[in-house]
């Protein structure tokens, strides 16, 4: 889920210690498969593979589920499943523009699920490209604050190709293009800088701002869509204030 981004990381710890713990691990097992499959199941030759495993390891996934999609994924273990990219798209309450990436090894499924999501919380689905050109693709790096500035963060990525660096709170959200994304994350690397996460998403080139009846409207719709197996990421072009983000999470 991308969209106000300290929700984003907020959710995301949350995820991790909920009861969601088991849908995350899934999903995150997932991208590792399809990462092994698509780029060989070297971590060192395929960088899509090295940060899917990255983030898995972050989020507390056992290593031994880790080498087990790996080898799935690289056909050195038997039971890989071939899963497919479907992106679908559509609108939440308060004209929120929604894109919907899947990954699944059943259309129809993914489909109806992502459907129905939409149609019992205030969305409705958008045709192809009606939604999609609200987006960028970009390289989006997280990286614990620790006792770094942002200052130190931006001298270590600069000449990498990062186009900027936001303070989200307890985290710095480095953007660059998706080209740029490996570049910018062996940056840090070099810098002896530790990160939570390296992917390319989707982030919204115009944002809509929403009071708190409309946050909550947003939230449940996503928590609807991210209860699908097949949804591997929701992205959505929503701003929350702080404040507002405060009575939400009270």
């Amino acid at each position: 889920m991308s969209g106000h981004s300290k929700w984003a990381t907020t959710k995301h710890k949350k995820a991790v210690i909920d009861a969601k713990r088991g849908k995350l691990f899934a999903k995150l097992i997932k991208n590792i498969e399809v990462a092994a499959r698509t780029g060989g199941a070297d971590p060192d030759g395929n960088p899509t593979l090295f940060d899917a495993i990255q983030k898995a390891k972050k989020s507390s996934v056992p290593n031994k589920n880790i080498d087990s999609a790996v080898k799935r994924g690289g056909g050195l273990e038997a039971g890989g499943v071939d899963y497919e990219t479907i992106m679908y798209e559509g609108y939440g309450p308060n004209g929120v523009a929604v894109l919907i990436e899947c990954l699944t090894d059943n259309r129809n499924r993914a489909a109806s699920d992502v459907r129905v999501a939409m149609t019992r919380n205030g969305g409705s689905m958008a045709d192809p490209g009606s939604v999609s050109y609200l987006f960028h693709r970009k390289g989006v790096v997280i990286v614990p604050k620790g006792e770094l500035t942002e200052d130190d963060v931006l001298g270590a990525v600069l000449d990498a190709g990062a186009e900027e660096v936001n303070d989200l709170g307890e985290t710095f959200e480095v953007i660059s293009e998706a080209t740029d994304l490996v570049a910018v994350r062996t940056a840090l690397q070099e810098a002896g800088i530790d990160y939570d996460s390296a992917d390319a998403n989707f982030v919204p080139t115009m944002q809509v701002e929403l009071d708190e009846e409309g946050a909550r409207k947003i939230f449940k719709l996503i928590d609807a869509l991210e209860d699908s197996d097949d949804v591997q990421n929701v992205y959505a072009n929503f701003d929350v204030s702080d404040e507002v983000m405060e009575k939400v999470d009270a």
